[in-house]
């Protein structure tokens, strides 16, 4: 199976990344995290990317606040599908790393998850994942089932609440 590489900007952005890394955990998807600045060390972050699909990763979780420029830098440097996850800040509460990652030019695309959406970064790799892995894709349907399932019940809790 391909593995997923998570790439933070900084220390400080873990713990928006914990999430991420229980949902790979729950699908058994391998992945590594790695802390690789755009700006403190780009050159680190280009060798990584150039040579992430030769070892193994199939996707790229880019993990940044700030002037988020992480997911574009990495992007440019490989044919890997790279998705960013911008992170909340003091300054703007996290918009201003949105907005540094939206306007990407064209031919140099990456996917952006909402701020501190660590969950959904790791299930939107799962999914690319799944494209190409039979029993990845079973995992993914039975979750998605399982999200139905506590959704009903969870409707079925509240009318009771109601009297309904």
């Amino acid at each position: 199976m391909l593995k997923v590489a998570i790439v933070l900007g900084s220390k400080s952005d873990f713990d928006k990344v914990r999430p991420a890394l229980e949902i790979f955990d729950k699908f058994g998807v391998p992945y590594e995290a790695r802390i690789l600045s755009a700006h403190r060390t780009p050159d680190e972050a280009h060798a990584f990317a150039a040579s992430a699909r030769k070892n193994g990763f199939g996707a790229i979780i880019a993990v940044a606040g700030k002037a988020a420029h992480l997911g574009g830098v990495l992007a440019a440097a490989t044919t890997l599908p790279v998705v960013a996850l911008p992170v909340s800040t003091s300054f703007l509460d996290g918009l201003d790393s949105v907005l540094s990652i939206l306007p990407m030019p064209s031919g140099v695309p990456v996917a952006v998850m909402g701020v501190n959406a660590g969950a959904n970064a790791a299930l939107f790799c799962v999914r690319m994942l799944a494209a190409t892995d039979a029993e990845l894709d079973r995992k993914y349907e039975r979750y998605v089932c399982e999200m139905k399932e506590k959704t009903l019940a969870d409707d079925k809790e509240l009318q009771k609440l109601l009297g309904k």
